[in-house]
């Protein structure tokens, strides 16, 4: 028998009655249309338009190509792992059950860490005039597209 924890409001011995409940077909799918979830493609597309957005703000900032580039290489080393981390995410071997998916999603994190550590230490070989401050702009800034991501998901239907 399968227990649920109890939200903070039960009292423990009224939460020892209460039991998982598997949900029907019916009842996932009407689940899945009153919490639509959030597309990791979606998120990527707009660090992409981020990206692209902060290169050029940092062309005509400061004139410099090599300012954008940098920035732009910046905005690279967000975008080329999670573009890894949601085709693992994505991929058959992380939908088999609860526990790949759990593993899958560590493992995809942690290689999703690796490239972007290793692209930053790549930066001063593969980008010529590295600007470091407009490089770390455009990692930074290209990151924060995820808390948008999350405030401008789509919203919960109501029934």
């Amino acid at each position: 028998m399968t227990r649920v924890y109890p939200a903070p409001e039960f009292k423990a011995d009224e939460a020892e009655d209460l039991e998982f409940k598997r949900l029907s077909a019916e009842e996932a799918r009407v689940l899945r249309e009153l919490h639509p979830s959030l597309s990791p493609w979606w998120v990527v597309s707009w660090q992409v338009v981020v990206g692209l957005v902060v290169a050029l703000a940092a062309l005509g900032l400061t004139g410099r190509s090599a300012a954008a580039w940098s920035a732009g290489y910046g905005a690279l080393a967000v975008i080329i792992p999670a573009v890894l981390f949601a085709r693992g995410l994505m991929s058959q071997f992380s939908s088999i059950n609860a526990m790949t998916a759990g593993f899958g999603f560590f493992v995809w994190e942690a290689i999703k860490i690796a490239v972007s550590v290793g692209m930053l230490f790549a930066a001063p070989r593969l980008v010529a005039d590295l600007d470091w401050l407009a490089m770390l702009i455009g990692l930074i800034v290209t990151m924060k597209v995820y808390w948008v991501a999350l405030l401008m998901r789509p919203k919960r239907k109501t029934v």
